[in-house]
């Protein structure tokens, strides 16, 4: 599994960068460093200038204090820098994580998710995780910055470096609590921003069939409704973070002010000179910086966790099915038997496909189909029963080899950007190509296009009409000559000549190949072997069955 799964995404981001992000924190705390210590210089200089008058001592003073500012630039650009990209691989990084669980053999990340909600995690989730590389050395030199004031401050005043040094740990735990609703609202911003990205995405790549059945207005109030919840919960989250930002900043605000108090009356009762009166209350102000640096840090934190979680959520995400990796035997006979399948709408299907031959499989549930479906392409596993495929149970086998033999094409499967050859051909160089055109009526479409198969399609295929996307999908099934092929229900949105003519060119094209059609259409069913009818068990050829009154109810309502 991914390293994100082992050591959550938030670890795995920081320990994947630790080498930048560890030149990021010393450069940073150099910087910090080397920052304090210039209000130092000054009270030093007008020290050397009020009480010894040498202009060759208060002359070094200044060019020490250009060495320093010159300390800062270098330190602040080089420190930012390596921050910045320890923060942009590590978001890669974790992208890459996501990715691999989406795209996993086994499934499941997308389970209860849709993709724009995917979408918004490997997004905006990962970049948050991954400030946290810029973040975290901010954090740990703004540690170093105090510590150097707070010394200096001992230095000038016991009392004054006493304030910092027990005033600071006060403030960062007051941080830390302030940050907890922080985090929790925005963990729930997120999820609700996930879920109005993913709906939209959905109602968008189904707004051509909303229009069709006029459901366009329940679409709208269902993403208005999705809206809103998303519009409070980010409203909630800025809430807690003006509420955290805010109190951190008074809290810092009083504790610089009881510096720059104590300070000035020391120096009225001449405990502290000029110069170090100067340098205190320089100090103090250089404090701001470093403790508005925390309550930043902290907020930042807060919102990483939250979009770790989410991230962690994914990536550890359970698999759908189990697998072994057990090698295919290189010559497949494509002898399927199913036994006893069980789970969700199947009870005990059973049934067997001789090697070669053109079944079909009826069924009146359309669940049963698709769970019938999904378990055949390894996309679910049953509760209980098996497929074998030449005598070997299915989940022994390696998924990607299995899934290159076994070649299940949904009804519903999209296309891509792309040429129609390039959708057919799905990138690869083969053969046959235009015996699986004229077998899907593909042909048909290529001849009403533009520049013939070399046509670019839009996205998802939408510049094709739907029987045409259909018969492409076919054409690019029957196409990877696979050895087992199982067609979903391949000609729901053609017409009945159309259909006529695809039937016989499956059984053309497939000939002395495994080949199951899951299907309600008697054109279809008609130029098959035999018919597996599950809802009564029943094996023979669809003009036996047709005298079987539940078995015409389902194929010809």
């Amino acid at each position: 599994m991914a390293a994100g799964a082992r050591h959550g995404a938030l670890g795995s981001a920081i320990r994947g960068q630790w080498r930048r992000v560890s030149a990021s924190a010393v450069l940073s705390a150099l910087h910090q460093a080397t920052e304090a210590l210039v209000p130092v210089l000054i009270g030093l200089a007008l020290d050397e200038a009020v009480t010894t008058g040498s202009l060759a001592r208060f002359g070094s003073l200044i060019v020490a204090l250009g060495a320093v500012f010159l300390g800062i630039a270098l330190s602040f650009r080089y420190g930012a820098r390596f921050g910045e990209r320890a923060s942009y691989l590590a978001a890669h990084e974790l992208r890459m994580d996501l990715a691999r669980r989406v795209l996993d053999h086994r499934g499941g990340a997308e389970s209860g998710r849709l993709p724009g909600e995917l979408v918004n995690i490997a997004t905006n989730d990962a970049k948050r995780v991954g400030a946290a590389n810029l973040v975290l050395p901010i954090g740990l030199a703004a540690c170093c910055g105090l510590l150097v004031a707070a010394g200096a401050l001992l230095r000038i005043s016991p009392q004054l470096g006493s304030i910092v040094l027990l005033g600071t740990p006060l403030l960062l735990i007051v941080a830390h609590l302030l940050g907890k609703p922080l985090e929790r609202r925005s963990d729930s911003e997120q999820e609700r921003a996930a879920q109005a990205s993913g709906t939209a995405a959905d109602l968008v790549s189904g707004l051509r069939v909303l229009k069709g059945i006029g459901a366009v207005s329940a679409a709208v109030e269902r993403y208005r409704d999705t809206s809103r919840n998303s519009l409070q919960a980010t409203v909630r989250a800025a809430h807690a973070k003006a509420w955290h930002d805010g109190g951190m900043l008074v809290l810092t605000g009083v504790l610089i002010a009881v510096i720059a108090l104590i300070g000035g009356r020391l120096a009225a009762r001449g405990e502290i000179s000029v110069g170090e009166l100067v340098a205190a209350v320089g100090l103090a102000q250089f404090l701001l910086g470093p403790l508005q640096t925390f309550s930043f840090v902290n907020g930042e934190l807060a919102l990483a966790r939250a979009s770790a979680k989410r991230i962690d959520a994914v990536v550890g995400s359970r698999a759908a099915v189990q697998a072994e990796e057990a090698a295919l035997p290189e010559l497949l006979r494509g002898h399927l038997r199913v036994r006893d399948l069980t789970g969700g709408p199947l009870r005990g299907i059973g049934f067997e496909v001789g090697p070669g031959t053109l079944t079909g499989v009826v069924t009146g549930d359309p669940r049963v189909a698709n769970a019938l479906v999904d378990c055949l392409s390894r996309e679910a596993d049953p509760a209980s029963g098996s497929i074998e495929l030449d005598g070997r149970d299915i989940t022994t086998l390696d998924i990607p080899q299995f899934r290159a033999a076994v070649l299940v094409a949904a009804h519903d499967a999209d296309l891509f950007e792309g040429s129609l050859l390039d959708n057919v051909t799905a990138g690869e160089q083969r053969s046959g190509i235009e015996a699986s055109l004229t077998a899907s009526a593909a042909d048909e479409v290529v001849r009403t296009l533009p520049e013939g198969a070399d046509t670019a399609l839009a996205e998802r295929g939408r510049s094709l009409s739907g029987g045409q996307r259909q018969r492409v999908a076919l054409a690019r099934a029957l196409a990877a000559e696979a050895p087992v092929l199982v067609l979903h229900d391949p000609t729901t949105a053609v017409d009945a000549v159309t259909e006529t003519r695809i039937a016989d060119g499956i059984r053309s094209v497939r000939s002395g190949r495994t080949t199951l059609l899951v299907a309600t259409s008697p054109v279809l069913l008609a130029v098959t072997d035999s018919v597996v009818f599950l809802d009564d068990g029943a094996v023979a050829t669809h003009d036996e069955l047709l005298a079987d009154e539940r078995y015409r109810s389902v194929v010809l309502p």
